[in-house]
């Protein structure tokens, strides 16, 4: 490392260590990156280093910020007229604007059939009303959900989510859940959908009939990526058994694959899809679910707290 280089890691460590006594530790990003983000203009820049140097994303929304010139006039403009900023589940022009152009430009240009649900405002919440619209349909509490899988850090989202770092802080089990090995996982010639429909046909596994498979076609920001003819073997699966499909599309959906949904290259029809992160612009919190018309269940009111009876 150049002495340049080391001089300005160590007056950012020592900005960071002056934050210390405000910053929970449960922060990691800043600690993971050298930088002092600034500028997102064409790109995220670095105030620390200010001759040029450039910084992308795998993840989260930071993708869409370095967009952010085309929806800086719009935002302003919408903030200066006095409009409902905070609209929570009351009707308002934008959210009307909104759910009519994704259904033009996104559902039907698609031929998708989807009811739209906008949760509240993170991922995570979302991943938590797809699981609870898949217990009430089906009356059943198993989910099948795979290793290596991200689905958020909260209660429900924890105990689907496969890395065993982001659950041992919990201090609750965590329940009701299934992990099969995804593609990949014991090599190109393992097929594990195959060993999960043997798992889940035979009744002496001591496995109970789920009420969702939830899948990323990618994971964890492009490391994992699933064939076309494993994606395809578990959605007939899950039918299969009566399962709700569920795709998780936080991380790869909204054009992050080259299409505008993850599934799209391998013709698949979830139930289900949870969508957020690139879902909106200027970094602002969004998540929404896409729902099949007939596993629209859940009553009005009930979209967090209903519990399976």
């Amino acid at each position: 490392m150049s002495d340049t280089i080391s001089r300005e890691v160590a007056g950012f460590e020592r900005k960071m260590q002056a934050s210390d006594g405000l910053n929970s530790t449960v922060r990691s990003s800043a600690r993971l990156f050298p930088a002092l983000f600034s500028r997102a203009r064409g790109s995220i820049t670095d105030r620390e280093r200010t001759k040029g140097n450039r910084l992308l994303f795998r993840c989260w929304s930071a993708e869409l910020w370095a967009q952010q010139s085309r929806n800086q006039s719009a935002l302003t403009e919408y903030l200066t007229s006095d409009a409902v900023v905070h609209g929570f589940d009351i009707a308002t022009p934008a959210k009307l604007e909104f759910l009519q152009t994704f259904s033009s430009l996104v559902l039907r240009e698609r031929g998708l059939k989807y009811r739209v649900q906008l949760t509240a405002p993170t991922a995570a919440n979302a991943v938590e009303v797809a699981l609870t619209i898949s217990r009430k349909v089906t009356g059943r509490n198993n989910v099948v959900s795979f290793t290596r899988g991200f689905h958020g850090v909260g209660l429900r989202e924890t105990a689907v989510t496969g890395t065993r770092s982001h659950s041992r802080d919990r201090g609750h089990p965590l329940i009701g859940v299934t992990f099969a090995p995804y593609d990949g996982v014991f090599g190109r010639t393992v097929d594990t959908a195959e060993q999960l429909r043997s798992l889940l046909m035979d009744k002496s596994t001591g496995i109970d009939s789920p009420a969702a498979v939830l899948v990323e076609t990618v994971q964890e920001g492009g490391i994992n990526v699933a064939s076309k003819d494993w994606l395809r073997s578990i959605q007939a699966i899950a039918k299969e058994v009566g399962a709700i499909f569920v795709i998780d599309d936080t991380q790869m959906g909204c054009g992050r694959t080259g299409d505008c949904f993850s599934f799209e290259f391998a013709r698949l029809s979830p139930d289900i899809v949870v969508l957020s992160k690139s879902l909106s612009g200027y970094g602002l919190p969004l998540s929404m679910l896409l729902i099949r018309e007939d596993f629209d269940a859940l009553h009005p009111g009930r979209s967090h707290g209903y519990i399976p009876r």
